[in-house]
């Protein structure tokens, strides 16, 4: 999954799994995924995360996959990316 952040958004991107799939203990549920970028342009944050979504689906079938986006000119962050920022760096 890295991997392909990578290659839709940019090479220094960074991908955290945070919710209940990042707890060993807690079973099932969706696929909440921050992904950190140095994109700034909101056209081409679209055009990745829409690549992103389609490659991963691909590789692991349709599921239920939640995916927050930070980039540096963020004008405000709602607190979940605080809770997101603590999750399992991938």
């Amino acid at each position: 999954m890295t991997q392909t952040a990578r290659d839709c958004f940019d090479p220094a991107v960074q991908v955290r799994l945070f919710g209940s799939r990042a707890d060993d203990a807690r079973r099932g549920g969706d696929i909440d995924l921050l992904i950190e970028t140095q994109l700034q342009d909101p056209a081409q944050i679209a055009r990745a995360h829409a690549q992103f979504l389609a490659r991963v689906y691909m590789a692991l079938g349709e599921q239920k996959i939640d995916v927050l986006i930070d980039y540096p000119t963020r004008q405000s962050q709602a607190p979940i990316y605080q809770v997101a920022k603590l999750g399992v760096l991938l």
